[in-house]
């Protein structure tokens, strides 16, 4: 069985019925290059909405490509969709290879897509000021992989823990950080 099939069960193994108040994802990303990307189905069964409070908030990393799966997965979870937080991603000189590759347009963005759940689950008060729009900082890596570290700033003013990460690349203090290499 591949890492994605296991997910669910190492999820919930290593999360041990935690629960927490905001989740923060990035299942597009391939999470190393020798594995297979996981499938929307993969992504949708996981059992996010069973390690959630009854209010909570998901923040969701999706290619502009995958805007209509970022929706599904959003609701697979439990969330719903309410707005975003679009980020400028480092320029390069790749953008001659997007044709090349099929695309429509060469991409300098990724979006955020911000859910809720349950009742009274408006933004924290920092939120009120918050522009939905993250400048490039350096931490993009290939293929856009890296992402801004803007996005802890925001998501810890504006949203309550406890913070959950998944498909992360690093670990942060105050965070719980999983990947199917964790389980």
């Amino acid at each position: 069985m591949n890492d994605a099939a296991t997910a669910p069960t190492q999820m919930s193994a290593f999360l041990e019925g935690r629960k927490f108040g905001c989740v923060l994802a990035d299942p597009f990303r391939d999470s190393v290059a020798e594995n297979p990307r996981r499938t929307l189905e993969d992504i949708c069964a996981l059992p996010i909405a069973e390690h959630m409070d009854d209010r909570a908030h998901c923040y969701l990393w999706v290619p502009n490509s995958l805007l209509p799966e970022g929706m599904k997965v959003l609701q697979s979870w439990g969330f719903k969709y309410t707005s975003n937080i679009v980020w400028q991603t480092e320029h390069t000189s790749d953008f001659d290879t997007a044709a090349e590759d099929g695309e429509v347009f060469a991409d300098v963005t990724q979006i955020l897509l911000f859910g809720i759940r349950g009742k009274n689950v408006r933004t924290l008060a920092p939120a009120r000021s918050t522009v939905n729009f993250i400048q490039p900082d350096g931490a993009s890596g290939p293929g856009g992989a890296g992402k801004p570290d803007e996005q802890y700033r925001i998501i810890e003013s504006c949203s309550w823990g406890p913070f959950l990460e998944l498909f992360g690349t690093s670990t942060r203090d105050g965070w719980t950080g999983w990947t199917e290499q964790a389980g």
